[in-house]
């Protein structure tokens, strides 16, 4: 699609919004600035993210601050053995005053949902959660609710506990358009949370966004120009991965055993219209790609257990693949 249609004024609007967005989050979460562009492409991509950190790193705070800064709604979910898919999605319940069954819908009918340690609940919740954000709707008793049109799940997979965990499956991880690794903050900004707790200073104001300004933000997304040699680009990259013997040395090679499924294509293009976007260009560049190829990718290719014998991470393969091949 041609960008001709993109004016300068829509551009402006564009930037305002995400100034005002960039400008409410920083008055409420210190640092994290990563997590923040992040949550952004996947709200404007409609996608999900897969959230793999330690406890304490402000995740919860980051979601309810997106919801907040565009006046949405925002539901949570924490992830135990025992939990059901009707915990999550909803159910039939039977009130006695007009000998009736009602339906009450779950929590995951909401803007944005943070699923806390997702890998604790059981294999058939995890399926029915994953099969309600791939289909945008779940069906109750034979009757199909869709679910709203801005809608953003953040899964969390805590990475330092195994015991009571069920593992998510590699089709099931697919359905995630981004897999974010959080970091712990530097010294200079953990003085910044003490300073701000002990003061109170996290400051709170009214919602400066609607979600109407986030529709704006996709309608004017489809719009962006991406040229034909980058999608060529972004093929080769998704067939480097499922035959890498035709791109790397045979040594890594034959640490890949599964590669990565069209669903990376399609987040390499969504995502790098974005990232166009936020970087005030109407056009995609081979740039965009490379910034976003780890958390594209790194959920989407298994490693051998010799790759994990020899200390090689997938970050380390998905960058030798990228440097296979020649940037347009």
């Amino acid at each position: 699609m041609s960008n001709q249609n993109i004016t300068k004024n829509e551009i402006k609007k564009c930037n305002t919004i995400i100034n005002k967005l960039h400008n409410y989050y920083s008055k409420r979460i210190v640092g994290q600035t990563n997590l923040e562009r992040l949550i952004l492409i996947s709200l404007i991509s409609n996608g999900h993210i897969l959230l793999e950190s330690v406890p304490g790193l402000a995740k919860t705070t980051a979601a309810k601050t997106f919801t907040e800064a565009i006046n949405a709604k925002f539901g949570r979910i924490q992830c135990t053995p025992d939990l059901m898919p009707s915990d999550i999605i909803g159910t039939q319940i039977f009130n006695y005053k007009t000998n009736s069954f009602e339906t009450k819908l779950g929590p995951i009918f909401a803007n944005l949902i943070l699923i806390d340690e997702i890998n604790r609940s059981s294999s058939k919740t995890q399926s029915a959660t994953l099969e309600a954000m791939q289909e945008k709707h779940i069906t109750i008793d034979g009757v199909k609710y869709d679910l709203p049109e801005i809608f953003l799940v953040i899964a969390t997979n805590n990475p330092i506990e195994e015991e009571g965990t069920y593992p998510l499956a590699e089709s099931q991880l697919d359905r995630f358009l981004l897999n974010i690794k959080l970091t712990y903050p530097s010294i200079s900004e953990e003085i910044e949370i003490l300073n701000k707790i002990e003061n109170n200073d996290f400051e709170k104001t009214e919602s400066p966004l609607s979600l109407d300004d986030i529709k704006y933000l996709q309608n004017i997304t489809n719009k962006v120009f991406i040229d034909e040699t980058i999608k060529e680009y972004i093929a080769t990259i998704t067939n480097a991965t499922r035959n890498p013997h035709n791109y790397l040395e045979e040594k890594y090679a034959n640490y890949i055993e599964l590669g990565a499924s069209p669903r990376a294509a399609i987040a390499f293009l969504k995502c790098s219209k974005v990232l166009a976007l936020l970087n005030n260009r109407t056009y995609v560049t081979p740039d965009d790609i490379k910034e976003i190829r780890h958390y594209i990718l790194r959920h989407r290719i298994q490693l051998s257990f010799n790759a994990l014998s020899d200390d090689i991470t997938k970050e380390q393969i998905i960058d030798l693949i990228f440097e296979s091949i020649q940037t347009p």
